[in-house]
Formats: structure tokens, C-alpha cells, sequence
């Protein structure tokens, strides 16, 4: 039959039975007053209004007000009035995704923006604001998911339908981190939400960033900087409903969100305007109910079905990672990943700071051996980043303490290892074995990390590659 054909079939399935009308009492700012629609609009559903010259405006119902419903646009407003006619629509807002949507990009509604001709429909309706599993129905996080990313498979190892937050400035590299993490993961599909994105970088990151090979394998939702705040949280719903689809058919998921922060200022215009009072810096309270709903919607599906793993961005706003909504997400999520100017700034990308980042679930997912690397990479970033200023300065005198020594001969190392190229590949395996290698552990003499984070003593360590008690490193 073809996609046109199933596409007008389902179209003229879903045609309401029945109309039900309102008409517009007032207009102020981008609010429209509707009467006459008691008993029949609900919020969160669609009405459309029909203005001069035939011009329609999609809206959504944001509150009510002395028996009026209050209500958003889509789009601009130009031509609608007093007395214009509004039609209420009837079903809860939802779409219809389908398989055939992979390698193509969409709009906040589902409509491909692609240029690449008419998308497929599904035969089973999706809510935009659908509900997660029950906590009790789901299943645990399951084994280790490959993001092709170092830095993130040693120290930041994710598991598959875990959730991550990346904190960051403007500028440190976030949308090239998702890019690598969408080329290169083990996942069987991306769903990418670009939130709020700007319009010119839009068709640079599908194209240059995630190319061909991720987008095959990708679903790419575009909602950019200049759409209305509806336009902009809906493409955040979109990214979910997708992500839920693919994972009820039984595909493990990838969902890439850029950004969260961008999610969270949309809901807050859309609060202000239904007369919400400002809270924390201005953010409604709205915006922090919302943000677990989202949120929540990504994880480990029910037993017959696939897993979200979710890596959302956050855009910390001054560099200042405690604020209102990093704060939030933090706490909502199974980890964080900083990304740090200073490091940027100096030229290592991904900019990832991994003795700020923390992975929840990876002491438990990794193996002793896995554990004992990392700890002791950990340890050893820790010591010479505390003693980087008078290292930097000459103040420190090699010999003093051989702990520091150790720190400064293993730290340039580390560094090298941490940094990545945005075509570069490293599976899980290459970069636990790259990284013991460096710290010239074998794999069955891994030291022995105690819970306050000390080497036992008489525990196999460097086989030797250690520095002389004279602080004289010797050569790797």
C-alpha cells in the first residue's frame, strides 16, 4: 500500500465523531481567553482557532480562569480576534511513530522536516504526555552500554537504561559529546531531541556531527530557538514518546536530549503567562513538577520490553553548577558529567572532569579489576590537580612527598588518555585495557582499594613502574 496509503487510512481513522466550539473572549500577550467550552476542555488538550483569511492556530490549554479556559499558540497570532471560532479537539494529543522514522528528522508534531517526502504511521496512538512504567513493573538497569567515548566508558561506565545528566556552560562541547556518544554507541537506536536548538547549528549537527552512519540509526527531533515555548516543551515530550515507542517494540534505546535547561525555560514562560508566581530565580513551580515527569519517562522498560538510556544536557547558566534547574536534574538523575571550561580552555576535548562526574550505578556493573583501575586513576588525577598551582608555580620540590611524584609522572599520561577525537572509536575493552596499561597494572595484580580509598599494604601495584624515593620517575 505504500506510506501515503497507510498515512490516509489512519488519517481518516482517527476524524472525531463529533465537534465541539468555543469562540475567543480574550487576547492578552500570547494568553487567549476561550468561552463556552465548560465540561468539554481539559489541560493539555488542543483547540484550533480559525481567524481571518482562513488562517488557524494550533493551541494548547494551559489553566482556567473565571469559567474561561486559557490557552497558548503554537504559532503567531496574526489574524485571530474577538468572536473568532474555536474548535476543541476531542482526543488527548498523541502521534503515531513507526520504525520507518529512523534516518529521518521531524518537527515538534511528528511532520518531517527532512525534505525526504511523507513518514510513516503507526497504527497504535502514543500520548505526547504519556506516564512511565510502574516502579514495581520495571526491570533493573541492565549490563554495561559501549558510548565509543573513553573518557566515558572507563570512568562514567553507563549501563543500559540508566539516566545522565551533562552539566556544562555554553560552548565546553556538550552537542559534540552526544554526537560521538550517537555515531559510536553500542545502542540499537538513537532518538534525538534538539530542544530549543539554534537554527543555523541544527542541520550542522545532523550533517557534520552525527553524519550518515548515526543518522541511519537515529531519529532527530528539531525544535529551534525562535518556535514558540509550547513548540520548544513539546519536542522534549516528543523525544520520550519516541524513545517509548522504539523501546516497546523491543529495541534498546538511546535518548540524547539537548537541552533540559531549554525544556525548563519554555515550561517557565508558559507558567508566567497562566499567571504562575515566580519561585527559585524566577522558575515557576511548574517547572519543577514537570521535570521528574519528563524524566521519569526514561529507564529500564517492563520484562518484555527494551530500555531508554537517557543522557540529557543541562546548560548550567554562569558556569554555576547549583543552580535552580542543575540542582533539580541532579537529583533526579543516576549521575552526572561535567564538562569544565578550565579544561576546554586548555585543549582537551571531551572536556569531561571525571573526579566531579559520578556514575551511580558503575561500582556495581564493573568487575574488582575494572574498580581497582579507575580508583587508582581517580586517586592519581585527585593528588596532582590539589597540588597544580604550586606545581605550575616551581614550589613544589620533586622528592617531597612520593605520592605527588607518583601523581605528576602518571598525570600527562592520564590527560592523553582522556582526550578523544570526534571521529575516534574506543570500545569498553580498548579503554580499560589502555588504561591499565598506562598505569602498568596486570590484570590479575590489581591493587587492593580499601573503603577509605588507600592501597594495602603488600598488594601487588605498578609491577614496578613506580617512582624512586628520590622522586625520580622512571620512564613509562
Amino acid at each position: 500500500m505504500g506510506i501515503i496509503g497507510s498515512t490516509i487510512i489512519n488519517q481518516i481513522a482517527r476524524l472525531p465523531d463529533y465537534g465541539v466550539y468555543g469562540h475567543v473572549t480574550q487576547i492578552v500577550g500570547m494568553l487567549v481567553e476561550i468561552g463556552g467550552v465548560e465540561g468539554n476542555f481539559s489541560v493539555g488538550d488542543y483547540c484550533l482557532i480559525k481567524g481571518r483569511g482562513n488562517h488557524e492556530v494550533l493551541c494548547e490549554a494551559v489553566g482556567f480562569r473565571n469559567h474561561r479556559a486559557l490557552a497558548m499558540p503554537f504559532g503567531s497570532l496574526d489574524g485571530v480576534g474577538l468572536g473568532c471560532k474555536v474548535e476543541i479537539r476531542t482526543t488527548a494529543p498523541a502521534i503515531y511513530p513507526d520504525e520507518s522514522w529512523l534516518g529521518r528528522v521531524v518537527n515538534a508534531f511528528g511532520e518531517p522536516v527532512d525534505g525526504k517526502g511523507p513518514i510513516g504511521s503507526g497504527s497504535k496512538p502514543y500520548p505526547i504526555h504519556n506516564q512511565p512504567p510502574p516502579a514495581h513493573s520495571r526491570t533493573r538497569v541492565g549490563g554495561k552500554m559501549d558510548l565509543g567515548v573513553r573518557a566515558m566508558n572507563t570512568f562514567l561506565t553507563v549501563c543500559s537504561g540508566q539516566r545522565m545528566g551533562i552539566f556544562a556552560g555554553s560552548g565546553i562541547g556538550k552537542s559534540t559529546v552526544l554526537s560521538m556518544m550517537a555515531r559510536h554507541t553500542s545502542a540499537e537506536v538513537n532518538v534525538i531531541g534538539l530542544v530549543g536548538e539554534r537554527g543555523r547549528e541544527a542541520r550542522e549537527f545532523i550533517e557534520d556531527d552525527l553524519g550518515e552512519e548515526g543518522l541511519a540509526r537515529s531519529v532527530v527531533i528539531v525544535a529551534t530557538s525562535d518556535e514558540s515555548p509550547l513548540v520548544r516543551r513539546q519536542a522534549a515530550y516528543l523525544t520520550m514518546t519516541v524513545s517509548e515507542y522504539m523501546r516497546d517494540v523491543g529495541k534498546d534505546v538511546l535518548c540524547l536530549m539537548d537541552s533540559v535547561t531549554r525544556f525548563a525555560m519554555a515550561q517557565r514562560e508558559i507558567g508566567l503567562s497562566a499567571g504562575e508566581p515566580p519561585a527559585t530565580k524566577g522558575y515557576t513551580p511548574s517547572v519543577f513538577a514537570e521535570l521528574p515527569r519528563l524524566l521519569e519517562r526514561a529507564g529500564p522498560g517492563t520484562i518484555d520490553q527494551g530500555s531508554i538510556t537517557g543522557l540529557f544536557t543541562v546548560l548550567v547558566e554562569g558556569d554555576d553548577h547549583n543552580e535552580p534547574v542543575a540542582d533539580a536534574v541532579r537529583g533526579i538523575l543516576d549521575g552526572h558529567i561535567v564538562l569544565d571550561r578550565t579544561i576546554a580552555e586548555r585543549g582537551r576535548y571531551p572536556a569531561i572532569n571525571v573526579n566531579k562526574s559520578v556514575s551511580r550505578t558503575m561500582p556495581r556493573c564493573n568487575s574488582d579489576h575494572e574498580n581497582g583501575i579507575v580508583m587508582r586513576a581517580r586517586r592519581l588525577l585527585a593528588t596532582y590537580e590539589d597540588m597544580e598551582e604550586l606545581i605550575r608555580l616551581g614550589a613544589y620540590r620533586r622528592g617531597s612527598d612520593p605520592t605527588i611524584d607518583e601523581a605528576i609522572h602518571y598525570y600527562p599520561m592520564l590527560e592523553e588518555f582522556l582526550s578523544q577525537g570526534i571521529g575516534e572509536v574506543s570500545t569498553l575493552e580498548q579503554g580499560y585495557e589502555e588504561l591499565a596499561r598506562i598505569l602498568g597494572i596486570e590484570p590479575d595484580l590489581v591493587p587492593e582499594v580499601t573503603e577509605e580509598g588507600e592501597q594495602q599494604e603488600g598488594q601487588p601495584g605498578d609491577g614496578g613502574n613506580q617512582p624512586t624515593a628520590e622522586g625520580n620517575a622512571p620512564a613509562p
